[in-house]
C-alpha cells in the first residue's frame, strides 16, 4: 500500500488594479472577496483570509495539488474582473 501524501503549500497572493487605478470600492468589497473565494473553491481550494483597499488585494489560500499558482491566479484575475465590470 502507498502512503498518502500531504502537500500544505500557503500561498500570499497580491495583485492590483490595472494601472493601480482605484476599483475596488468599499460599498461591494465583502461581495468581491466572497467571489473570489468561489473561484478559489472551484479550483479545488479555500480561501482563508481576503483584504483589499481601492487599488490591490491581499489572498490567503492553501494552493490546491491540481493547479499552479499561475493558472490560478488566471482564474482569480479574469473572474475578479469580470465581476467588476
Amino acid at each position: 500500500i502507498m502512503p498518502q501524501s500531504l502537500s500544505n503549500i500557503l500561498v500570499h497572493l497580491v495583485f492590483s488594479t490595472k494601472d493601480r487605478t482605484p476599483w475596488i470600492e468599499h460599498d461591494w468589497r465583502d461581495d468581491l472577496h466572497s467571489y473570489i473565494g468561489g473561484v478559489v473553491r472551484r479550483c479545488g481550494g479555500d480561501l482563508l483570509a481576503a483584504g483589499s483597499v481601492e487599488d490591490h488585494i491581499h489572498l490567503l489560500f492553501p494552493l490546491p495539488r491540481t493547479i499552479t499558482v499561475a493558472d490560478l491566479m488566471k482564474e482569480i484575475k479574469a473572474g475578479s474582473s469580470r465581476w467588476i465590470h
